[in-house]
């Protein structure tokens, strides 16, 4: 009998401290279209005239959330996963394959969208950062 309990507190440490390093965020504040306003050289009037932007919308499932984005001619999709300590992580990128006559934003937006490693939310505004020190600046488009 002590074996058992041995192994059975043994198993449950084992999955705390697994777990503990990937905690998801479960933020309604999150849960949002954002509108991209800065990133790269691009000026904000170019982002608004496409409709640049990302919707996280959907419904987190097991600490993902599915989401989508616009830059102007394909609908991109892809999972994402915001932890409590500001990292997040992009997976399952993919998108339509429609061929538009500047494609530049978005091909840039793909090339740098999965190498945002951390967030942040400063009021209405959410902020994507790699360690290269490039940046993605969102606002919220429910925000007046």
């Amino acid at each position: 009998m002590k074996r058992i309990w041995i192994t059975f507190l043994w198993i449950l440490c084992l999955g705390t401290v697994l777990n503990c390093s990937s905690i998801a965020l479960v933020n309604p504040q999150l849960n949002r279209e954002w509108m991209l306003v800065s990133f790269k050289n691009y000026p904000k009037e170019e982002l608004i005239r496409k409709q640049a932007k990302i919707d996280l919308t959907a419904p987190s499932e097991h600490g993902k959330i599915k989401g989508g984005a616009f830059m102007g001619c394909n609908k991109m999709f892809f999972t994402a996963a915001f932890k409590k300590d500001g990292t997040v992580k992009f997976s399952d990128i993919g998108s339509t394959l429609m061929a538009c006559r500047d494609m530049k934003l978005e091909h840039d937006f793909a090339r740098n969208f999965e190498t945002m490693q951390y967030f942040k939310l400063e009021g209405h505004f959410l902020i994507l950062n790699d360690n290269r020190g490039n940046t993605m600046k969102y606002i919220a488009s429910d925000w007046d």
